[in-house]
């Protein structure tokens, strides 16, 4: 089992207070992230705050770019893998994109992973992009996908989409890893489909073990459909992260937190007819044994990577506390000791 740290690139507002953290606690979460043995560090994307954040927070939350943090902390690291979980494809052109990760994959040596998914507010991408505002960002997720593996893999490419046109582009460099591992973002049957015809992994977010065994059945009938091998592809979850010493501490940890807030506030979406107890059922809240068993069933039901996991915190410190007991009582338990452990 891999595990990743979500650094707070886009939550302030979301799942933690504003202020929450400057560009350098972004930088430094993910520093000491790598020196604690996590595999992976992710950045989240917003271009413009969402509507229910500009209700509720006076002042406009810090939303640093994904791409351009993560390349400064590939200058800062050596191993660590560099994530976006998830970047928004719909608002982003496809041309740019491909130079900015293939130039990320290059200045990293190979350490890029790239999460794309429809994203979780239509108000954000109306205000960003609104001459698409009919469009369907699901067909313009799928377009940008396979544009962006035909600018990877091909000398020059021409893409004449619905909504993603280019033509004769010449991109170089391209990436260094071939191929540069895409991993499709979101919970819906449609997610699961592009992760199965076009993508490395799929990457799902804070649904519990039985979603998972029912995404997976659906993505190997998917990938099977489209010819491709279903074993060759990943389920990386994120998760909400929130150790206690007791069931009780650690959920009233998350209840005083900025999180529960962010669980509201996609209660039309993903957190649709889900209550707050089914909510902490499936996210890595409870003690360290509790956790651990969390992290067991997830596993034995197809997850290979906790990617970008969440922690609760109202300050980048408490943040931090919750990353450190991680390391130390949960990661040990699937893969031996951390590298170090604060």
């Amino acid at each position: 089992m891999r595990f990743g740290v979500e650094a707070p690139t886009c939550t302030a507002g979301m799942m933690y207070p504003v202020p929450f953290a400057t560009a350098a606690d972004v930088v430094r979460v993910a520093v000491e992230a790598e020196q604690l043995g996590y595999d992976d560090v992710a950045g989240n994307d917003h271009l413009s705050t969402q509507g229910y954040v500009r209700r509720t927070h006076a002042a406009p939350p810090d939303y640093f770019e994904p791409l351009l943090t993560l390349s400064h902390i590939a200058a800062r690291t050596s191993v660590l893998r560099l994530t976006t979980g998830i970047l928004v494809l719909p608002m982003r052109q496809p041309v740019l994109v491909a130079k900015q990760a293939a130039t990320l994959d290059q200045l990293s040596g190979g350490r890029l992973t790239l999460g794309v998914a429809v994203g979780g507010y239509r108000d954000e991408f109306e205000r960003v992009v609104p001459d698409l505002r009919r469009a369907s960002r699901a067909e313009l997720t799928r377009e940008g996908i396979e544009a962006l593996r035909m600018l990877f893999e091909q000398p020059r490419s021409t893409f004449r989409g619905k909504y993603v046109r280019f033509e004769d582009v010449e991109m170089f460099p391209k990436p260094v890893q071939s191929p540069l591992p895409i991993y499709s973002g979101g919970n819906a049957d449609g997610a699961i489909r592009r992760a199965a015809e076009l993508c490395q992994g799929w990457l799902p977010a804070k649904i519990g073990p039985e979603r998972i065994r029912e995404g997976r059945a659906k993505l190997d009938l998917y990938a099977r459909a489209a010819g491709r091998d279903p074993s060759r592809i990943s389920i990386a979850l994120q998760s909400i992260v929130c150790l206690g010493d007791t069931p009780a501490k650690a959920r009233e940890t998350f209840r005083r937190s900025a999180f529960d807030h962010f669980r509201t506030s996609l209660r039309t979406t993903i957190t649709r007819g889900v209550d707050l107890d089914r909510y902490l059922e499936w996210n890595l809240v409870g003690t360290p044994d509790q956790v651990c068993a969390k992290v067991a069933a997830f596993a034995e039901a197809g997850v290979d990577h906790l990617c970008s996991l969440l922690f609760v915190g109202n300050t980048v410190d408490e943040m931090l506390a919750q990353v450190r007991a991680f390391a130390r009582h949960v990661i040990p338990a699937f893969r031996g000791p951390s590298r170090t452990v604060a």
